[in-house]
């Protein structure tokens, strides 16, 4: 398959990583092409450090490179099986690069979007085939994750939700297919969690490294909560519990003060240097 990734950040790039690994031929669409050229010097950077590690051979690795193309222009998913879109989660910038893939890519090209919580149908119906949309919902780091959610909207076809399908195995995942319901199954479960630990946080049951270190003893999770929300971008975390709150108007999903705050503050997490934790 040809397949084509729209967004440049830690999740386009990932992908990107993913498929090319895989055997696909990837197009790589940033708006600016700097910025295109520099995610895919991050994919080698990221395979030589797996090269390093004995994990795959050079060969490898340069294969790999040999099936990346990176662009500024959208002309050039055309020929493109699958597109992806992973720019950010806000739905109104979404919904033009859908309309824009909906004119440039092919009438039988499938186009996904990585969201982790927004309406695809929304999507959807923004394209001139809204039957050929899906939501193809992979896990940060996307190379190292093996789940991905194949998320179906009321309009797509069995023959998409197929072909998606077999390009996420086809990238060695475990896939689950899932309605196209905020959040899906991951985040909607997930993210109460997370809250209610930050709503902890606040009480002063604990400070945070001891919350972090009771749920990774007790549950045998690899990382605390509060960990879990600088990894994710507690920016990123309210934008998901706005999401899942609009839609199922539960105050479990009712972001927690202090999240909001020190969004307000800067304070995202470990893309910032400062979250619940600090890195330095």
């Amino acid at each position: 398959m040809r397949i084509g990734v729209v967004g440049s950040g830690i999740m386009g790039s990932g992908i990107v990583e993913l498929a090319a690994s895989a055997g696909h031929e990837v197009v790589l669409r940033s708006r600016v092409e700097e910025t295109a050229h520099a995610t895919v010097q991050r994919v080698g950077k990221s395979l030589d450090k797996q090269v390093n590690r004995e994990r795959i051979t050079r060969e490898q690795a340069d294969q790999t490179m040999d099936h990346i193309t990176a662009t500024s222009h959208l002309g050039e998913l055309h020929d493109c099986d699958i597109v992806i879109e992973s720019i950010v989660e806000d739905l109104a910038t979404k919904l033009e690069m859908f309309e824009y893939l909906g004119e440039v890519c092919r009438p039988d090209a499938i186009l996904a979007t990585n969201t982790s919580t927004l309406p695809v149908v929304d999507m959807a119906v923004a394209t001139l085939h809204p039957e050929r949309v899906c939501g193809v919902h992979f896990f940060n780091p996307a190379t190292v994750m093996k789940l991905v959610e194949i998320v179906r909207p009321i309009t797509a076809s069995d023959e998409t939700m197929a072909t998606a399908v077999q390009f996420a195995e086809s990238c060695g995942k475990d896939v689950v297919e899932v309605h196209d319901e905020a959040g899906f199954i991951v985040n909607a479960l997930l993210f109460p969690y997370l809250n209610n630990a930050v709503k902890m946080f606040e009480r002063g049951m604990a400070d945070a490294p001891g919350i972090d270190t009771a749920m990774k003893g007790g549950c045998g999770f690899p990382m605390g909560p509060l960990e879990l929300l600088d990894l994710v971008g507690l920016d990123t975390t309210v934008a998901i519990l706005d999401a899942l709150y609009a839609e199922f108007a539960d105050p479990n999903y009712a972001p927690a003060p202090t999240l909001r705050r020190m969004v307000s503050a800067g304070q995202l997490g470990r893309k910032s240097g400062q979250g619940f934790h600090s890195y330095g």
